[in-house]
């Protein structure tokens, strides 16, 4: 697959992800409502050596880096911390403080800086006033040695405590920006992630990595279809009316050598649509002034009957046994042009009913008597019907169903045909839904299960609830 159309499917949830960064934040915001607000004072201390008459900064006494550094340590730790306590009387243990305070060295071992945090500003002052104040005598007599009057390393505060009038944290933008960040990088990971493991066919860019074949057209998704399967129902402009138009328009581009064509229609798998889209093509290309012969080449599972409103107790199984001839048995439906040839009586071996010859020379008469013939064919992957009746026609028209055929069954369609060597004509994504139908063109759907509301014979639906 090309890097840009692994990267559509992912694009194509964006909904999701949207709806994820949208969440991200708003959590990320309501974390931050209830966050205790934290306030910091900041005190800095500056070190100097005391020599002879005069002073310099202890840096240029010689003070190593690592001495500023247990400098830096001292001034947030617990001893410091226990002197601040007990100034103050407050109601804490040295590490909790100690934990409240960071120190650091500011500028070159000359400067330290020391940051208080609390839940209350003017508590936050107090507490880094008096840490100043603190350690500086505690650099003081840790300074002073035993034979000297005064000590030789001096703190002095130069930066005094001031009360903050905004809590340093929480972050309230921050926050909620880290918050959209993570619902946008949790999005694109279960994106990714439900891509990978969708081996359905989502694309027209999909069946073409798989098949080597054109897309005939794209039918969307319309869930009024079961009630309403045929677009004689529907008005002219009706998407589903436009969609077949578009396929029967393509249709004529293929194998155009030919006058007389002999189409058979199937999927990899039932519900893809395949008798829907049969009936629909046929009524097309008749309304088009072509004369068309629709055969229920399903003898497993018909269903034209139902669609078109048109008697079973005759059909191709008994014009294959000689019971009556084809002008008996074939009836015109729906629109003029258009006549049907049912499944007739339900043989137990429809494998062995379509393979014998004469089933070959009947194909051979619709050829020679129609304009175009479509033989709607069981589903190819669980039954071997239709690479037997493929074998014997111009090619197969397969029917895809947007985000439930597998890539795999698609693969094992194309070979069942390779391998009887049928010619695979073209394919049809459909039930493609609406916002994916931009990227393909008109469109409708079709349910398989539930039955369709069309009139047909009291004979003919006894017989349907009875298998």
């Amino acid at each position: 697959m090309r890097p840009r159309a692994r990267l559509r499917p992912v694009a194509r949830r964006w909904p999701s992800i949207l709806l994820l960064i949208i969440l991200g934040a708003a959590a990320a915001a309501l974390l931050t409502s209830r966050a205790t607000p934290t306030y910091t004072s900041t005190i800095e201390l500056y070190l100097t050596s005391v020599q002879g008459d005069g002073d310099q900064p202890v840096a240029d006494g010689g003070l190593t880096d690592e001495r500023a550094e247990a400098y830096a340590h001292l001034l947030g730790g617990q001893d410091v911390a226990r002197s601040v306590i007990n100034k103050l009387d407050l109601d804490r243990s040295p590490a909790d403080l100690a934990a409240d305070i960071r120190a650091e060295v500011a500028v070159d071992g000359v400067l330290l800086r020391a940051t208080v945090s609390d839940t209350d500003p003017g508590q936050a002052r107090a507490v880094a006033d008096q840490l100043g104040k603190t350690f500086a005598a505690y650099v003081a007599d840790l300074e002073t040695p035993p034979d000297q009057d005064g000590p030789s390393v001096e703190a002095r505060v130069v930066r005094a405590a001031t009360e903050a009038s905004d809590p340093s944290s929480p972050n309230t933008v921050l926050n909620i920006t880290i918050g959209a960040l993570t619902g946008l990088l949790l999005g694109l990971v279960l994106a990714v992630v439900r891509v990978s493991l969708d081996v359905s066919i989502r694309s027209s860019d999909e069946l073409h990595d798989i098949v080597d074949t054109p897309v005939l057209g794209s039918i969307q998704y319309d869930r009024d279809t079961p009630r309403h399967p045929l677009i004689t129902s529907l008005s002219g402009h009706h998407p589903r009316v436009e969609a077949i138009r578009i396929l029967r328009t393509n249709l004529q581009f293929v194998d155009i050598d030919r006058h007389n064509k002999v189409f058979v229609v199937s999927s990899s798998v039932p519900g893809e649509g395949k008798s829907t889209t049969a009936s629909n093509l046929a009524i097309a290309i008749a309304q088009s002034g072509r004369r068309v012969a629709l055969v229920e080449g399903d003898l497993r599972r018909p269903r034209l009957s139902e669609y078109l409103g048109v008697e079973t107790s005759v059909g191709l199984t008994t014009v294959l046994v000689g019971r009556v001839p084809l002008d008996n048995a074939l009836q015109p439906a729906v629109t003029d042009g258009l006549e049907v040839l049912t499944s007739g009586s339900l043989p137990p071996n429809p494998a062995e009913v379509l393979q014998t010859t004469a089933m070959a020379e009947l194909i051979g008469e619709l050829r020679s008597r129609f304009d175009v013939v479509l033989i709607d064919a069981p589903p190819l992957l669980p039954v071997t019907d239709t690479a037997l009746l493929a074998a014997s026609a111009d090619g197969v028209i397969l029917i895809v169903r947007h985000g439930k055929t597998k890539r795999d069954e698609v693969r094992g369609s194309v070979d069942r045909l390779e391998s009887v060597g049928a010619n695979l004509l073209g394919v049809v994504l459909n039930m493609v839904p609406a916002k994916a139908q931009g990227a393909y063109g008109y469109g409708y759907g079709y349910e398989y299960g539930p039955e369709p509301q069309q009139p047909s014979s009291r004979k003919t639906s006894r017989g349907r609830r009875s298998r």
